[in-house]
């Protein structure tokens, strides 16, 4: 079973090496110089196919649109009950098949043309009906399917799919494409959340944290780190609205408490706990520099950063925020 499975991923291996050898070097420059046009006039790259050709299709174009270009796949079934409209005036059009001959296809290209687009053919046939009718043809032949009974697409659509990746990297390249072109596009992914969310995203606003006066009470520290979950308190400047003198957290207390002698800590207040000028971010900062900037000392991490803009605090970010935010320091 196991060599079976060796020979097959063996075969397909050699279906894809063998069409990159036959790959016209004139077809390929003139289909990415079409698709560099198509992206700078914003028109639309659309891909259609019948069946697993047409999954392969669908595949493409949400790579293709995953790289920032207006991508979209035509079901030729439905093209011809309305979906056609979505064909706009020079957009470019891959009609992928295998035999180069299905017929949705062949009967959808007059109507192609009428809108003057631009028709690359992905084809296992570079003599078949389609490739005939196109401005370029991709040969994505193969002399044989791994099915046993030659009849499952198999190679056919491996070779179909990794011509598509291969013309998207390719663009890519000369495109000069970022991380940062990239995560605009996936902003859910890891690498999206790393290069767009901010800290103004995640923070938790001043106006829903109660601050504190360097004259409250060691009960009113306690009451308010407690009641919010937050475990920390800030504490602001009564004379200048919206100043922040310094933080308190659970750590300060505990020091400080554990410094002064039990009959003392009623004569102990905010200004007895404070950590003045605490490591702290502005609110356009990367989340995952804010997190970095958190985990920057391993013997003293630290949970919270104060968000400080044009000297004015505008919010906390802390640790569990961008942690369940999916932020993370690879």
């Amino acid at each position: 079973m196991y060599s079976c499975l060796y020979e097959s991923l063996i075969q397909e291996a050699k279906a894809i090496i063998s069409a990159a050898e036959r790959l016209d070097k004139d077809q390929v420059e003139a289909i990415l110089s079409k698709l560099t046009e198509c992206q700078k006039r914003k028109s639309k790259i659309i891909f259609s196919g019948v069946g697993k050709s047409g999954l392969v299709g669908r595949k493409i174009a949400a790579t293709f649109a995953s790289l920032g270009i207006s991508s979209i796949f035509l079901n030729p079934l439905d093209a011809f009950h309305g979906d056609l409209g979505v064909v706009s005036q020079n957009d470019v059009c891959f009609l992928i098949s295998n035999s180069g001959d299905t017929k949705e296809l062949v009967d959808l290209i007059p109507y192609l043309k009428s809108r003057n687009n631009y028709i690359i053919a992905l084809v296992g046939n570079p003599h078949s009906k389609i490739a005939i009718q196109s401005n370029a043809i991709l040969d994505a032949k193969v002399d044989k399917e791994i099915c046993p009974l030659n009849l499952a697409p198999t190679c056919s659509t491996a070779v179909a799919m990794s011509i598509g990746d291969a013309l998207a990297v390719e663009w890519m390249y000369r495109n000069n494409f970022s991380p940062n072109d990239f995560a605009i596009n996936h902003p859910a992914g890891n690498l999206g959340k790393r290069l767009t969310l901010t800290v103004k995203d995640l923070m938790i606003p001043i106006h829903k944290i109660k601050p504190l006066n360097v004259n409250s009470s060691l009960l009113e520290i306690l009451n308010l780190i407690t009641s919010d979950g937050l475990g920390f308190a800030w504490v602001q400047n009564t004379e200048k609205f919206g100043e922040m003198i310094g933080i308190i957290t659970d750590g300060d207390l505990r020091r400080t408490l554990a410094k002064q002698p039990l009959n003392r800590w009623d004569q102990l207040y905010a200004k007895d706990f404070i950590t003045f000028s605490p490591l702290s971010v502005t609110s356009d900062c990367l989340a995952i520099d804010a997190l970095k900037l958190m985990e920057k000392n391993p013997k003293k991490r630290v949970s919270m950063l104060p968000v400080i803009d044009t000297n004015k605090i505008s919010g906390f970010v802390n640790i569990h925020t961008l942690v369940n935010a999916g932020i993370k320091n690879d």
